[in-house]
């Protein structure tokens, strides 16, 4: 069954200036290729018509159509993209002005252009994966909370280290209520590599902040885990970090992720990613009654 997620990013935000055009840059390097595509080959032809009214205006395109939109777009086409003339070319003053202007409007969208792409593909993009469940469940006797994450890429993730926080709201006792940040320890929260599968453990001991905790107190005070990951990637030796966020409906009591690693008749180890999302109820004891 998949999790009825609601997705923490989504704050509506009012008051705040809209800037679209104030970090062009940043707003590149977060789009999807599509977009930045699209947008591109967009203003491309809206400068190459924009010169094209201009040539219309002024004349002195020699081999165009006197009237020709077609004829002095393409006439546009040639000039910006310096692919060099065939039947048409200019001839007056105006026209050559223009194709000066154009040559310069061109090389400088290029050049804009190829600076941004280039400054899209170097940036690293973590393919971390995280288990759609964390699960609360007992381990050596002790409730824990676990998670689960993976390296989606054949590579390696080397010097990683994984930092989880739990927000949840509180009162103080003059009756605000507020969000308040907590660090949960981790059993291990540094591995010298990340291939495929790494679970993450923290025990609820009386020293947790989740200690005495239920199902109906995480939905009570609105309980995210956030898990954050930063490390190296070793191909190309880029820092890197991914961040994901459990909502209170997505953590599953009394089960636990499902063993991927089983053993072959020959003694080599099998690791089924398959079973990365899977989790599996546990027995409830008298000290932890999940699942009820």
């Amino acid at each position: 069954m998949p999790a009825q997620q609601r997705d923490p990013n989504q704050i509506l935000v009012v008051g705040a200036r809209q800037t679209p055009f104030s970090d062009v840059y940043h707003h590149v390097l977060r789009a999807p290729w599509w977009l930045d595509l699209l947008a591109l080959s967009g203003l491309f032809l809206l400068l190459n018509l924009v010169f094209a009214f201009a040539y219309l205006a002024v004349g002195g395109v020699e081999g165009a159509q006197p009237g020709s939109l077609a004829d002095h777009f393409f006439f546009s086409v040639q000039t910006m993209g310096t692919i060099g003339y065939g039947v048409m070319h200019p001839l007056s003053l105006g026209a050559e002005t223009l194709v000066t202007a154009e040559v310069v409007v061109g090389v400088s969208l290029v050049a804009l252009a190829s600076g941004m792409l280039f400054a899209k593909f170097s940036v690293p993009r973590a393919r971390m994966q995280f288990a759609e469940w964390a699960t609360i469940s007992p381990f050596d006797g002790v409730p824990t909370l676990m998670f689960r994450l993976g390296n989606e890429r054949a590579s390696q993730i080397i010097e990683a280290t994984v930092r989880v926080v739990m927000v949840r709201t509180e009162r103080t006792a003059e009756g605000v209520t507020y969000y308040r940040l907590r660090d949960l320890k981790l059993e291990r929260d540094h591995s010298p590599a990340i291939s495929r599968s790494w679970n993450l453990l923290h025990r609820i001991d009386d020293s947790s902040p989740l200690h005495g905790a239920t199902p109906e107190t995480f939905a009570r005070d609105q309980v995210e885990l956030m898990v954050t990951v930063v490390g190296i990637d070793e191909t190309s030796a880029q820092s890197l970090h991914a961040r994901h966020t459990y909502l209170d409906e997505q953590v599953r009591w009394g089960a636990r992720h499902a063993d991927m690693v089983s053993e072959l008749p020959d003694g080599s180890l099998q690791l089924d990613m398959r079973e990365f999302h899977r989790v599996v109820p546990t027995a409830p004891t008298s000290t932890f009654p999940y699942p009820r």
